[in-house]
Parts: structure tokens; sequence; C-alpha cells
């Protein structure tokens, strides 16, 4: 069964307040997404196993531990999970980066992929799926089925804030994945807003409205 992690690190924290504050400019808010994107990668990979090996230091033979064996594929829902990625790959450098496109239609409401594109041996690695608003569920949902469609078996989900409607929507659809996030705000408003939230984190992103 999955479970939801509140990311409650001090550092992801004060962050957050910035990222969060209408003040923030374009500029800095991508280089805060990017840099609690980067201290969320500590905390989603911890349960990757190590395995031991033995190296020569400059001073006598060791042994040391590296990561055992995993390949890691980052999938941000486009486009404001892009904002992600960077932060990610500072610590998971030999990550592979798929992308996931959804828009939602207007008229049953529902998400619908408009562009997959993902690494060939996707089946093979462990997937963080990034998308910095958990708000209705609908696009992570959505994502996550796709993933499963293509064989995926390795699959978490990762964003800046969460409704407590979008968690829902997600353990409803997936029990399985787990939910990694920096804060659970209150709710949803009846424009689909996070509450308090950080507005549209796309918009804000790229400077557009």
């Amino acid at each position: 069964m999955g479970k939801t992690h509140v990311l409650d690190h001090p550092l992801i924290q004060h962050k957050l307040t910035f990222i969060r504050d209408k003040n923030t400019g374009a500029k800095e808010f991508r280089e805060l997404v990017e840099e609690v994107a980067m201290l969320m990668a500590y905390e989603v990979t911890r349960d990757f196993p190590l395995e031991k090996i033995e190296i020569e230091t400059p001073v006598q033979t060791a042994e040391a531990h590296i990561i055992a064996g995993r390949k890691v594929g980052l999938v941000p829902i486009l486009r404001a999970g892009l904002g992600m990625v960077n932060g990610m790959l500072n610590l998971i450098p030999a990550a592979k980066v798929g992308h996931i496109g959804l828009y939602r239609d207007p008229e049953t409401l529902k998400p619908v992929e408009y562009y997959c594109k993902l690494p060939p041996d996707t089946t093979e690695r462990d997937l963080i799926v990034l998308d910095p608003m958990l708000a209705t569920g609908g696009s992570a949902v959505a994502a996550i089925n796709f993933l499963k469609k293509r064989g995926a078996r390795s699959i978490k989900l990762v964003c800046l804030l969460a409704a407590p409607e979008g968690i829902k929507a997600v353990e409803e659809a997936h029990p399985d994945i787990d939910i990694f996030t920096g804060s659970i705000d209150s709710y949803l408003n009846d424009h689909g807003y996070i509450v308090p939230g950080l507005g549209d984190a796309g918009d804000r992103l790229f400077g557009t409205k």
C-alpha cells in the first residue's frame, strides 16, 4: 500500500514559504522550485537499496556502498512539472527524463493525453512523476494510468503542494503509489485552486497568465 509523505524538513518549508508569496517573481520562483525539488529528491530516494563494493582510498582498501543498480526515470507532467526536473537531476544525474502532456477536455472535464515520450526501458526504471500541484488529482491519476499501461512497475508521485481532494483521488485510483509533498493544504476552491496554495504554478514558472 502506498503512503502520503509530508516532507517537513526546515529547508523545504522555508523555501516553500517564498514559493507561495505572491511577490516572488518568475526568476526567483523557478530557482526556488528547483531547489525544493532537489531537497525532495533526497527523501524520495531514501529507500533505495545499497550494495557493498571494495575501493582503494588514498590510505588503504575499504569496503563502501553504492546504490544497487537502480535506474531512475523522471516524468514531469507538462508544463509545470518541468520546473522540478533540474533539481532532481542535480542529485540523480543518470536519470532519464520522459514527458507526459495532458489537457482537460472542456466537455467531459477529463484529462486527455496529447504527448507521451518515455525512455525505452521504462519498465525497468523507478519512475518519479513530477507535478508541483496535486489539486483535483485528475492529471496525476491519468499520468499514472498511462505509465502503468506502458508496463511501469515502480512509480512515485512528487509535488510541492497537495489538496486533500487530490490525495484522496490518487489513493482511490492507485492505492499502491507513494505520494511525496511539501504540504497538505486546506481545500480546493470553486476554481480548482489549492487554498492557500501558490496560484498557478505553470504561469508563475514561465511568466504567463
